[in-house]
């Protein structure tokens, strides 16, 4: 795979340029390598599979979660609780050196939550500064499914959003075959 699209969030191109040029190095290479061990057929999946070996084999952390213990404060008073999440949390894909990463080759909602809450709330936990989102160029999430999210619409939406005073420096890439 390739890089093809790059999309800066509060910086996000200049900061993780500066404080992480290893991990960048790191996160380029292993998307570079994706090629050699994908399958045929752009499945998500071994997509998935394939970025998750290649960070794994340069030691980042992988799976790093935060533990949800959701309040019952918010429901109304007859609505009685009859069980709650058990085991609840959010997870960040990749973390090393405080920058964070997640790979999406799924649906909208996804990416879009991991921009704009999740990194977010894993900075506000302490674990992240900055992140990074990957995401499939429009050409390619076509080949994944009809409705995987392309790096295209998120770029969009983002621009159109506009930058909050809690967003993080994020890094959205768009990569090809």
């Amino acid at each position: 795979m390739r890089i093809g699209g790059v999309y800066s969030v509060k910086s996000g191109a200049e900061v993780i340029g500066s404080r992480y040029a290893t991990q960048l190095a790191e996160i380029e290479k292993v998307i570079a390598e994706v090629n050699a061990v994908q399958s045929q057929t752009n499945d998500p999946d071994s997509l998935s599979y394939a970025f998750d070996r290649g960070f794994q084999r340069l030691g980042w952390q992988s799976k790093v979660r935060i533990q949800c213990d959701y309040t019952t404060d918010y429901y109304t008073p007859d609505y009685s609780v009859r069980s709650t999440a058990q085991a609840a949390h959010r997870e960040m894909e990749f973390v090393n050196n405080r920058l964070g990463v997640e790979v999406q080759f799924g649906k909208y909602a996804s990416a879009v939550y991991d921009i704009c809450a999740k990194m977010i709330i894993f900075h506000k936990a302490g674990l992240i500064d900055a992140g990074i989102q990957i995401l499939a160029l429009q050409e390619l999430a076509d080949t994944i499914h009809p409705d995987t999210l392309s790096f295209e619409q998120i770029a969009w939406d983002l621009e159109h959003r506009g930058i909050s005073n809690i967003d993080i420096p994020v890094l959205v890439l768009g990569i090809r075959a």
